[in-house]
């Protein structure tokens, strides 16, 4: 827990000192506890993944919410149901088409959608380039349509996830504020409105040095950090705040390897950290205080078993790791790691229980 809110205090004080709203993505922890800490035990406004998310959060009071998943038609009764419950929901698209038939669905049943338009800021994954025609042409079908409202603009510096030197990602940084604000001052200069300017990765907020003309920084993962944060240079090791707990259930001595009871299921199958200086299998193998065991690494993962040998092939000391040794392995992303789970059992400082928080799961 204390690993936890040192590392939400610090994502607050850079947003601060950059002068702009932070809206965390709550994908990651999936977790009200954790919002609600990130905000100084009050709700605030928050990003999700899906919509149940949004549900789950909202039942929870907290109203002002992204759903930053290009939205589609069949999803509109679902985000309905939101406005219904007076959720400030804004969601995104790429698709003119898209924009026409959420306005429809608003007019049909007198509601107002907000609407952002997903900007592509390096090729990554969905959005438009920021001088693309059909971002303009998106914006007037939502500024003109009787069922929308044109909110502002959107995007996600994923190339961040490529950078492995700080100026790297201040560089990414930079070029994610650049694209972002030529979009919205391409909406600007076409007379309609765009109000908000949304951008973030846990990378960019974390080394971003100037956010002029952004209005609010959007990221999620560094609220437990991972080893894959850590090897970027975004934390250290010691700021990972999310483990799994395990169990040595087998010793291999004639394969020089233990096995655990945490295998692909339990870690999950990442392996965002292959093929570079920190590679790490598949999680940082610590005690059960969670103090790094440098030498040991989980060099497999079948779906219920764990498979720990040593990192430079000298020989295992089965004595220091009997049957029922527990460990701790740190993932290699949180996210993915989490969501395997519909709880979090919270320790500060031992591995004494001292709290357990609900999570949330599905779509």
């Amino acid at each position: 827990k204390n690993k936890l809110i040192t590392n939400l205090n610090r994502m607050s004080a850079q947003a601060a000192k950059l002068g702009v709203t932070l809206r965390p993505h709550v994908k990651t922890a999936k977790s009200v506890p954790v919002a609600l800490l990130g905000n100084g035990g009050a709700v605030g406004p928050i990003t999700v993944s899906t919509l149940r998310e949004a549900e789950y959060f909202a039942d929870a009071g907290f109203k002002d919410i992204i759903y930053a998943v290009s939205m589609v038609p069949s999803k509109l009764p679902r985000a309905k149901d939101l406005l219904d419950r007076d959720v400030d929901l804004k969601m995104i698209i790429d698709n003119a088409d898209v924009a026409r038939e959420i306005s429809e669905y608003g007019e049909r049943f007198h509601r107002t959608f907000k609407v952002m338009i997903e900007i592509d800021v390096d090729m990554h994954r969905a959005g438009l380039s920021p001088g693309a025609p059909e971002v303009i042409e998106i914006a007037k079908a939502l500024h003109e349509g009787a069922g929308t409202e044109l909110a502002g603009v959107l995007t996600h510096a994923g190339e961040s996830y490529g950078c492995y030197t700080p100026q790297a990602i201040k560089d990414a940084a930079a070029h994610e504020r650049d694209a972002i604000t030529a979009a919205a001052e391409n909406i600007r200069s076409a007379g309609y409105p765009c109000r908000v300017v949304s951008c973030g990765s846990t990378p960019t907020a974390t080394f971003a040095e100037d956010l002029t003309g952004v209005t609010e920084l959007r990221a999620g993962i560094f609220v437990f950090q991972d080893a894959f944060q850590a090897g970027l240079g975004c934390c250290t090791n010691d700021d990972i705040a999310l483990s799994v707990l395990c169990t040595v259930i087998s010793q291999k001595h004639n394969q020089n390897r233990i096995i655990t009871d945490a295998g692909g299921v339990a870690l999950s199958k990442d392996q965002s950290t292959r093929g570079t200086d920190f590679d790490c299998g598949y999680g940082i193998v610590c005690d059960v205080d969670g103090i790094i065991i440098d030498n040991l690494i989980v060099t497999g993962a079948n779906q219920e078993h764990g498979i720990i040998t040593t990192k430079d092939g000298s020989a295992f000391n089965f004595d220091t790791f009997p049957i029922g040794t527990r460990l701790r392995i740190l993932p290699n992303h949180s996210c993915m790691t989490a969501a395997a789970y519909d709880k979090y059992n919270v320790v500060k400082g031992s591995d004494e229980i001292v709290e357990i928080w609900a999570r949330c799961n599905g779509w």
